[in-house]
């Protein structure tokens, strides 16, 4: 009985620091960007958080052994990375720059990704900063011309879609906002 409590202990503790620790670095990001609002500053900003978000989801999934979340992770992130390079060299588009594949944004399609993932699989006290950092990480294409709106837009879409369909969930409880034409409210759901 001690073992099991000491087990489940130090699970919530793992839980409970990884949360921090990602809100921390979802913060430091920004400020990160903030510093320096220069259209460099910005776009490499943009390319820190596209490799920050995945590392989240899965350091997330790391910490509280949750396989079953990294598989989902791994599954929605091939589906998104063939449908946003299958476009991009199927799609004739330019970018503001000049250069050519644009449609539909890689680092957005990636942030997405992992932002729907980490908020469909461990609720919003994680979601929020993940759509935070994913949010700005598509502002930051369209500030330093690397692509138009439709194009981060597209990378959104496809990014929270692949996600969707792969991701359940994790066991624990959920806090999601329920919205109809005569209600709106929260509600609140628990799996084992």
């Amino acid at each position: 009985m001690d073992r099991e409590n000491s087990v489940t202990k130090v699970g919530k503790l793992m839980r409970c620091i990884c949360g921090r620790v990602f809100m921390v670095m979802q913060l430091l990001s920004l400020l990160f960007s903030n510093a320096a609002f220069a259209s460099d500053a910005v776009e490499r900003a943009g390319d820190i958080l596209q490799v920050v978000l995945p590392a989240s989801g899965a350091g997330i999934a790391l910490a509280l052994n949750d396989r079953d979340g990294l598989t989902q992770l791994a599954k929605s992130g091939a589906l998104m990375l063939a449908l946003t390079f299958g476009m991009k060299y199927t799609i004739p588009a330019t970018r503001p720059d000049g250069g050519d594949h644009s449609f539909p944004s890689g680092h957005t399609s990636i942030t997405f990704s992992s932002a729907e993932f980490i908020r469909e699989r461990y609720g919003w006290n994680y979601g929020i900063p993940a759509y935070v950092a994913a949010s700005f990480t598509g502002y930051s294409r369209v500030e330093s011309k690397r692509h138009y709106s439709r194009d981060v837009i597209a990378g959104a879409v496809i990014g929270i879609g692949s996600s969707l369909l792969f991701t359940e969930p994790y066991k624990d409880w959920h806090i999601q906002p329920a919205v109809a034409s005569s209600f709106y409210g929260m509600t609140f759901s628990h799996v084992w």
